[in-house]
């Protein structure tokens, strides 16, 4: 509308206009919510309406502090601050804001909703304002029998006029070409992962074709990019149940990642013992393992999550380095006793302790992988249903007796001997002599320190009753 015709609002005088800008300043900050939400009313602002917000936000922190505490001198240091900075804003801040804001709240244009204004009416052009208006021509056919039409007033001849052409129709768009189907190669359609600009879910697998399921093993080199909430990075091994990756939680840290293998994934019975397995490690002191973080079962995928250990496994420690010196093999011998006294503690027995599930980490040795721990009243197996390492398993673990932490006080012993030697204590030839050497036979205990020696022997008495508990290994090492 042309701003000739508009209609003109009424001028506020500024004397009140000044009088309600400072509001926040006569009432200490408390009339600001008022004052500035009348202006986000007026205004239609949703700047002003967030500003209104944070005034009443403050003001009701104000009054929390005040009627919680009978004393104001037992407030604590972080309410008192919050207090305090939340009524200088709706003091000082809501005084400059008014008086910024009040000329446009009280004498600037109206807010105008397009939807409620009429029509423009156009003008028609000046040179079409001076023209005498002619009644319409009525259409005559052409031809012979019709008189010519009546002059027009003012004397003017009429001359024939010819006949005005039909409208042109509206040009119509050009057609948009359709994209051209795909041509199906021979055989079917191609089974593989998707193109990168697919939509739908994606897979976190690299490959469709190799993910966990229940055909058999996933391909070790196709890891995983994402699992649930965590970023793969790296991989660290593969055991008898899964494999491991390395992974980076959202706060950026790292953690370890234990994945099912795919003939375990679908297997109800081995996700019962995966939950078993995180159920127990969470009940063991965490100093002496890596922390549970995380765990997720579904019909395709099993993980868990735990704290990653930046340091070497004790295998790869002595396969490179060589074996342990005396000190250090004592140190080692008093770390992993707690950390088995500390599993066993929890009524766990970790039936699978080794030199690779010891990791040697900056703040001292951590005992990993619960791959085949049971809680100590689920603890039977079958000698077709054998879960271990022979080279490190007990008698009664390889003859499918029932086990307990004695089980792992035979296994520490074995694991002593290779950090002393960097051979195993019974042979790393084929798996009938091995289990025929636990059996039957001692191993060679000259390489141990004498404080071991005798020990070590005791630890690997064929019969498990004979044999000390981990914290007697402790107190006999400190003594």
């Amino acid at each position: 509308m042309n701003p000739y015709w508009q209609q003109q609002q009424p001028r506020t005088p500024d004397g009140l206009t000044v009088l309600w800008a400072l509001v926040p300043l006569f009432t200490c900050g408390f009339g600001t919510p008022f004052i500035i939400g009348y202006a986000a009313y007026r205004r239609r602002s949703p700047w002003l309406v967030i500003s209104t917000g944070g005034y009443v936000l403050s003001v009701v922190i104000f009054l929390i502090g005040v009627f919680s505490y009978d004393d104001l001198e037992l407030l604590p240091v972080w309410l008192d601050a919050t207090m305090t900075a939340g009524l200088f804003i709706n003091w000082i801040g809501g005084l400059v804001q008014a008086l910024i804001i009040r000329n446009k709240v009280f004498n600037g244009p109206p807010h105008q909703n397009s939807m409620n204004q009429p029509p423009r009416q156009m003008n028609p052009p000046q040179h079409q304002m001076n023209q005498p208006q002619y009644p319409p021509m009525p259409m005559r056919p052409p031809g012979p029998g019709f008189p010519p039409p009546p002059p027009r007033p003012g004397g003017h001849a009429t001359d024939p006029r010819p006949p005005m052409p039909p409208p042109m129709p509206p040009p119509m768009p050009p057609p948009v070409p359709m994209p051209m189907p795909m041509p199906m190669p021979m055989g079917g359609p191609r089974m593989g992962p998707p193109p990168p600009n697919a939509t739908g879910p994606r897979s976190p697998w690299r490959d469709a074709s190799t993910r966990p399921g229940t055909a058999g093993p996933a391909d070790p080199s196709n890891r995983p990019e994402q699992l649930g909430h965590y970023r793969v990075i790296g991989s660290l091994g593969k055991g008898g149940q899964g494999s491991v990756y390395l992974g980076v939680d959202p706060q950026g840290r790292k953690v370890a990642i234990k994945v099912l293998h795919a003939h375990i994934a679908g297997d109800e019975a081995a996700q019962v013992r995966f939950l078993r397995e995180v159920e127990a490690a969470r009940r063991v002191a965490p100093f002496s393992t890596a922390r549970v973080l995380d765990v997720s079962v579904t019909a395709e995928l099993a993980y868990v999550v735990s704290e990653f250990v930046d340091g070497q496994s004790l295998d790869q420690l002595v396969r490179d380095k060589g074996p342990r010196p005396e000190d250090g093999l004592i140190r080692l011998a008093l770390a992993t006793s707690g950390a088995l006294a500390a599993i066993h503690k929890a009524g766990i027995v970790h039936r699978d302790f080794k030199p690779s599930n010891v990791l040697i980490g900056a703040d001292g040795p951590r005992v990993i992988d619960f791959g085949i721990a049971k809680a100590l009243d689920q603890v039977t197996a079958t000698a077709s249903q054998i879960m271990g390492t022979p080279a490190y398993m007990s008698p009664e673990q390889l003859a499918g007796e029932v086990v307990g932490p004695k089980t792992d006080v035979f296994s520490w012993a074995a694991t002593m001997i290779f950090a002393a030697t960097g051979r195993t204590a019974f042979g790393d030839d084929t798996i009938p002599a091995i289990l025929n050497r636990v059996i039957n036979h001692q191993p060679d205990l000259s390489a141990l320190p004498a404080s071991l020696r005798e020990l070590a022997r005791a630890c690997l008495d064929k019969r498990a009753e004979n044999r000390p508990t981990a914290s007697d290994i402790m107190l006999r090492i400190v003594h």
